[in-house]
Order: C-alpha cells, then sequence, then structure tokens
C-alpha cells in the first residue's frame, strides 16, 4: 500500500511530473461565480497534488476580487489545509463576483499580485464567465507584465521569468450548463437536493389529491429540470431548450386528466381486490379515487415558442382554473445548491483537480488554455475557447428559436435524456401502436440494487410503446420456472423509479438447475425476447464516521464480493487513508506500513484516519484482524472503531444517477430488443420458436436460451449492454467469456483501477501511474450514434 513497483507502462508519478515540471512551479487555485458542491474537492485535489509534485499551491481567496486586492488574499497552502473540507458544501476560499477585473486596471493588479509571489499557473473553477475571463487575462499576460515593467512595479527580470501564464479551467456549475463535458462539478449534488425533496413532495400529494409545480434552477439551461423529470418520473416538464408547442395548455391539461381517470381505474381494480370482508367496496373505490398526484417540473429558465417566459405561477392558475385541482407551488431556490457533495461529486473533482495540475505541468506557451472535461468514465482535456462557443451558440440557438439546434448542441446525452422522456411520459392510444406480435418478458436477478424498478419501467413502457407485449417475471429464475409470469401495463410501472430495491423480486438463485422448467414457460408464454436487470452489487455513497473525532482510526468493511469497487471509490469519495482491495493484493508489511502513516498523520493537525476493506480482499487478513492489528501497534497514538456497513448498502431510495442511468440504459436495451426481433428470419410472431434474443444490462454472467434445438441466428443475439471508457454498447456474451473471471465474478480488467493511484497521493503515499492516456488536447465535437454514459 505504501508503495509500488514500476513496470514498463507505469513510471513513478513524482519522476514522471517532476521531469516535465522542473523546479520552482506555483500555481494558484481560485473558485469564482456561484458556489457548487464539490468544489472543495477540487480545491483539495489541486493543493495536495500540486505538493505532492514539489510546487507552492496558493489559494486564492473571494475569486478574481481576491486576486485584485491581493494582500491576505493570497496565502499559501499546505498539505492540512484541506483536510475535512471533501464532506463541506459552498467552498472554503470562497468566491465573489468581481467589476474590476473586467477593466484592464484590475488586471494590471491582479498581474502584479501573481507575478510578485512568482505564481505563474492558474487553475480556475467556475463557470463559462469565470473561464471566459481566465482566457482573457492568459492572453494579456504579456503585455501587462510589460505594462507593469514600464511603471516600475516590477523588474525585468521577473518579465522574462514569468514570461506566460498556463491556465486550466475546471467547470463548476450545478446548470451543467457547459459544452464539452458529459457532468460539471455540483450538478449530481444539485439533483440529489431536488429528488430528496420530490419525494418528499409525493408522499404528501399522495395523502392529498394534489397537483405540484416544481421550480428549479436552470436559467439558460434545462439540465436539471430534465434528468429530475427522468428521475421522478414527472408528469409534465418546461425547459428553455425544448418549449412546448402552441396550444400546450389544452394538452397538459388533458393528459393531466387522462392520467387522472387512468390512476383512478387502475386503483379501482386493486381496491376490489384488495376488499376487506364487511366493508363495502365503494369505500375503497373512494379512497382510490383520492389517490393520485400530478408532478409538473419546471426550469427557472423556461418560455414558449415565442421567447416568452413560462413561469410556475402561470401554470398553477391553468391548471386550477382549467382541472380544478388543489395545485401547489414550490420554488427550490440556493437550497439545490447547499449540502453536503454526493459521492459522484467528490470523486469527479478529484479526478478533475489532479489532472487539471498534470495539465498546467505539461503546458507550454504555445499550450491555449483548456478545461478538464468528463467524457464517459474518462477525463479529458479540451480548448477552453471552443467549449465556450459552444456553450453560446446554445443561447444564440434559443434566442433564435432555433430549439432543435439548441437541444442537439446541448449534447448527445441531453438529447437522448429528452426524447427518452417524452417516450416514457406519453402513452400514444392503442389503436395508433403498430403491434410486433412479440412477446418481450423482463426479470431481475441477483441481489437486489438501486435503479433496478426505474429500469423495469423503462423497459415496459418502451416495449409497449414498440408495440410489443411485455411480460414481467417475479423472483428471479426460481419464480420463471415456477411460472410466475404475468402480463405488465403502461400503467401498472407508474411511480417505479423512486423505489428501492426490486418490486418484481429478486433471488440470487442462477438458472442452471431449472432449464428444462424454464423452457417450458418461454413456450407456454410464447417469449420472444428477454431483458434480464441484475448483476453485481452497487451502492453510490459511503459517509465518513470520522469526522469531528480526535486520535481515532475507523475501519469500515465494504460488500462488493471480490470486486473492490465500492471500498476504492469510496474511499476516494471519503478521502480515506487506505482501502484493501481484492485486486491488489497486500500482505502483513503493507499494514504495517499503513500503521505507521496514520502514526506519522497523528502527530500533525489531522488527527483521525479511515480504512476501507472490500468484504472479500483477503481469507486471512479479515476486518477484524485489521481492527486488532490497529488497536494493538497504534496503542497510544490513537485508537479504532470497525464497522461492516452490510446490506444498508442496498437500501434506500435510488440516487438520481440510479434512477436516471437505470432508465436510460434499459430503453436502449428495448431499443436493441425491438431492432433484433425485426432482423429475426421468417415472422416472428407466427413462428415464435425460430429466433430468441437476450440483452443483460449490469453484469457479465452468461445468461442463457433455450429453443426446441434451435440456435441463435448470431453470436449477438444474446448481448450484455454496459460502459466501455465513453461510450454504451453492446458485447456478445461469446466475447465477455475471454475477459471475465467467472470464479470471483469480476472482470480481468477494471478500469477504475486507473483511478487507484489518486487516493494514494491524496493520501500522501507515493504511487505509480499510468501515463499512456494522459497529456492529449483533444476538440469539442458532437457525439457520435453511440451516447457515453457517465461513470
Amino acid at each position: 500500500m505504501a508503495g509500488e513497483e514500476a513496470s514498463d507502462s507505469k513510471v513513478s508519478l513524482r519522476t514522471f511530473l517532476e521531469h516535465l515540471s522542473g523546479a520552482g512551479k506555483a500555481i494558484g487555485v481560485l473558485t469564482s461565480g456561484g458556489d457548487a458542491q464539490g468544489m472543495n474537492a477540487a480545491v483539495r485535489a489541486v493543493v495536495r497534488m500540486g505538493i505532492y509534485v514539489g510546487a507552492k499551491v496558493y489559494f486564492i481567496y473571494e475569486g478574481y476580487q481576491g486576486m485584485v486586492d491581493g494582500g491576505s488574499n493570497i496565502v499559501e497552502a499546505d498539505w492540512e489545509s484541506v483536510s475535512s473540507i471533501l464532506q463541506v458544501g459552498g467552498t472554503i476560499i470562497g468566491s465573489a463576483r468581481c467589476k474590476a477585473f473586467r477593466t484592464r486596471e484590475g488586471r494590471l493588479k491582479a498581474a502584479c499580485n501573481l507575478v510578485q509571489r512568482g505564481i505563474t499557473n492558474l487553475c480556475v473553477i467556475g463557470g463559462d464567465g469565470s473561464l471566459t475571463g481566465a482566457n482573457i487575462f492568459r492572453k494579456e499576460w504579456s503585455g501587462l507584465l510589460e505594462e507593469l515593467a514600464q511603471h516600475g512595479e516590477i523588474d525585468k527580470e521577473q518579465v522574462q521569468k514569468h514570461a506566460y501564464l498556463n491556465v486550466v479551467g475546471m467547470v463548476g456549475s450545478i446548470d451543467n450548463d457547459f459544452c464539452g463535458t458529459d457532468m460539471t462539478i455540483g450538478t449530481d449534488s444539485a439533483l440529489h437536493r431536488i429528488i430528496e425533496v420530490v419525494d418528499a413532495i409525493m408522499t404528501t400529494a399522495q395523502s392529498h389529491q394534489r397537483t405540484f409545480v416544481l421550480e428549479v434552477m436552470g436559467r439558460h439551461c434545462g439540465y436539471l429540470a430534465l434528468v429530475s423529470a427522468l428521475a421522478c418520473g414527472a408528469d409534465w416538464v418546461f425547459l428553455p431548450e425544448s418549449p412546448p408547442e402552441e396550444g400546450w395548455q389544452e394538452n397538459m391539461c388533458i393528459k393531466l386528466s387522462e392520467r387522472a381517470a387512468q390512476a383512478s381505474h387502475r386503483r379501482i381494480q386493486q381496491a376490489h381486490a384488495l376488499c376487506v370482508p364487511g366493508e363495502p367496496a365503494t369505500t375503497f373505490q373512494n379512497r382510490a379515487r383520492k389517490k393520485r398526484l400530478n408532478i409538473i417540473i419546471v426550469a427557472e429558465g423556461a418560455i414558449d415558442t415565442q421567447n416568452k417566459p413560462i413561469t410556475s405561477e402561470q401554470i398553477k392558475e391553468l391548471v386550477v382554473t382549467q382541472l380544478g385541482y388543489d395545485t401547489r407551488v414550490t420554488i427550490l431556490g440556493h437550497v439545490q445548491r447547499g449540502g453536503t457533495p454526493s459521492a459522484f461529486d467528490r470523486i469527479l473533482a478529484s479526478r478533475m483537480g489532479v489532472e487539471a495540475v498534470v495539465a498546467l505541468l505539461q503546458a507550454t506557451p504555445e499550450t491555449p488554455a483548456c478545461v478538464v472535461s468528463l467524457s464517459g468514465n474518462q477525463a479529458v482535456r479540451l480548448p477552453l475557447v471552443e467549449c465556450v462557443q459552444m456553450t453560446q451558440d446554445v443561447q444564440k440557438a434559443m434566442d433564435e428559436r432555433r430549439f432543435k439546434d439548441a437541444v442537439r448542441l446541448r449534447g448527445r446525452s441531453f438529447e437522448t435524456n429528452l426524447n427518452t422522456y417524452k417516450r416514457l411520459a406519453i402513452k400514444f392510444p392503442d389503436d395508433q401502436i403498430v403491434k410486433s406480435n412479440c412477446n418481450v418478458a423482463v426479470i431481475n436477478v441477483g441481489a437486489p440494487a438501486a435503479g433496478m424498478n426505474a429500469a423495469v419501467r423503462s423497459a415496459v413502457r418502451v416495449g409497449i410503446a414498440d408495440g410489443h407485449k411485455m411480460l414481467a417475471i417475479y423472483d428471479g429464475f426460481e419464480g420463471f420456472a415456477k411460472g410466475q409470469v404475468k402480463e405488465i401495463g403502461w400503467g401498472d410501472v407508474g411511480g417505479w423509479t423512486g423505489q428501492g430495491g426490486s418490486i418484481l423480486g429478486t433471488k440470487r438463485t442462477l438458472p442452471g438447475k431449472f432449464l428444462e422448467d424454464i423452457a417450458q414457460q418461454m413456450r407456454t408464454h410464447s417469449i420472444n425476447a428477454l431483458l434480464i436487470i441484475g448483476g453485481f452489487e452497487t451502492c453510490d455513497r459511503i459517509k465518513q464516521s470520522a469526522s469531528g473525532t480526535k486520535r481515532r482510526v475507523f475501519i469500515i468493511e465494504t460488500m462488493g464480493g471480490y470486486c473492490g469497487y465500492l471500498a476504492n471509490m469510496g474511499a476516494l469519495a471519503a478521502g480515506a487513508d487506505a482501502a484493501y482491495i481484492f485486486e491488489e493484493p497486500f500482505d502483513i508489511r503493507d499494514l504495517q506500513s499503513n500503521v505507521e502513516h496514520l502514526t506519522e498523520k497523528m502527530k500533525t493537525t489531522i488527527q483521525r484516519g479511515l480504512v476501507l476493506r472490500n468484504e472479500s480482499c483477503s481469507e486471512n487478513y479479515t476486518t477484524d484482524f485489521i481492527y486488532q492489528l490497529y488497536s494493538e501497534e497504534g496503542k497510544g497514538v490513537f485508537d479504532c472503531r470497525k464497522n461492516v456497513l452490510g446490506h444498508m448498502q442496498q437500501g434506500g431510495a435510488p440516487s438520481p444517477f440510479d434512477r436516471n442511468f437505470g432508465t436510460k440504459i434499459s430503453a436502449r436495451a428495448m431499443q436493441w430488443i425491438s431492432m433484433k426481433l425485426k432482423e429475426s428470419p421468417g415472422k416472428v410472431g407466427g413462428n415464435r420458436y425460430q429466433c430468441r434474443s437476450s440483452v443483460k444490462a449490469g453484469d457479465t454472467r452468461t445468461p442463457f436460451s433455450v429453443d426446441r434445438g434451435k440456435r441463435f441466428v448470431t453470436d449477438d443475439s444474446i448481448c450484455v449492454l454496459g460502459i466501455s471508457k465513453r461510450n454504451l454498447f453492446f458485447q456478445p456474451v461469446t466475447e465477455l467469456k475471454k475477459e471475465t473471471d467467472f470464479e470471483h465474478r469480476i472482470p480481468k480488467e477494471q478500469w477504475w483501477l486507473k483511478l487507484r493511484p489518486l487516493m494514494k497521493i491524496l493520501a500522501k503515499y507515493e504511487a505509480s501511474y499510468e501515463v499512456s492516456d494522459s497529456g492529449q488536447l483533444e476538440h469539442v465535437h458532437h457525439r457520435g450514434h453511440e451516447e457515453p454514459a457517465a461513470i
């Protein structure tokens, strides 16, 4: 744990970066514009990575205003300066608007203050305005220094020594309104705040027959509104990029009233089934009619096709006047900026911060200002000017009422979100849907995981829209073998998105011993295709319990089987000191080294520690063993506590990411199934035993197919849908066999192991670093057909 041997593809990160940077580098880090959760994680990563490679790092307090004012606003940071800030929202170094920096006089003062401290590398965390200002500053830098020398404020030697300024940006914005990156720092946390409110509102709206209009941030970008609507199954959403068509008022009211009628009918049927002996059915019918809610989400910058604002109050008045529904407006406001940053934002910001420092060290006088971005699960660098230009092009398209262009310019992910929402929110009348004469079944397998229900809802609705008859299989393969198969309709999956666990039920039972029974059930129900949802357990958040205590080390055991993803990513998100995983063998010397490392740490002002252990990382070095070793070796220096998180990691409501990802990946799976069924030779409905298709989301174990002696038409008739680098793609199971360690149920190569050095570096360990993908400046371009997905 304390060190790694370098190989042909890896070199010591410190050696690699010192070779590039030389000595005497100074980096200034500032946050500017609106604050966003995760900014502190980015600041921490910049400071620690900078110090790790021998550079000086300076806090620039209060953004550009602090740079202009100088003095105590520019302070050298040390390792301990950024301790215990990962979980803190906002920004510890402050952020302020600065009119002075917009003038040349202001930028002259700022340049003088930086030169006096030898700062020629700037890391700016903010929105497009903040990054644009940094790029202007960079372009003017040599001229500003010449002018300062003429005024006698600096000498010629300083002009030559600090001849050029390097600028790297990280986008901190809860609106996700910056083109060139899949996610900006703070967006995921803002979505958490919104979904928490929506989930709370849904309970009170169910108690009373109410409609809620929820206004979220997004003056120029509808990302928060769109993804929130997708994640909670909202009835209607208003976005600046995609205004509703003329006559939307009538269309929305018709839809709301139809939904109410459908829900009432469905609940009356359920009430009959649940009727208690001795109580009239009409009592249950009346209760059923009253249990109806509508959720309408509005971006604060929502407009109509004439660019006129659509406000929450307007929508409320419309619903009350036309439908007579009890309607309430909730405006979230700055609640969306507050609270603890999510694990996603902590990891994203930490990755971006480290990459930003590497980019600064690799920069030359000819290197343009760049932005560190997220593309799929990859960190990339893009020219700042290109990103800003495309962001401005979106606003221009909206101003000129070219709304289709605005959606396209937002990127493939935004466009896919919008199209997916429309498919899932609006059901066409049955007589307008072309029937495929195909039966498609959906099953959950393995352990329950957050997001499963969102995936089932998405699959059912997309399948119905494609003309298929959708079947639900209850209780996994065991239930399948017993014939627990039932048709499931559009309305049956309403409200499933925010539910935890698996409503269909799931078991870990594998299909092997049930194959004959399952084959019979497939023939009985004429199943043409099977969507399998399940796989290795996942969790999106591990809390750091050590905050607020002194001289104490917490040892936390995480789930994951033999896969160390949770332990590793949890350690990165929580700022842990060590993480023990199966993929990286360790021995008693590593454990002893970690204890010594923590002992030294306790001599500083950072007097707490956190250690994570994957449940199956070692047969002998158990959680109890590690706890006892740390307790014994740390006597007199620190004490220990241990915690086995267990199944609490699988519980609770799914996060916005899990809801959104489950929805989109399942929709893609159903599109693939529909395509395969259309490609099948012969008429699928007429010869149901000729071809079957199967797709599995989220696992690498081999699914099955049984078919009266027939083989698949091609190997890609059975695929796993997942993420590889920047893309979602379907991979035939036959290919996956070569890449999978079936004994331990993990891939032979894990992409996230490349992030392991970051956790070690930020915990002050020596580490190695893979340099093959580093240092390339890419260009902004429109996405291809395959849509990237974030980590």
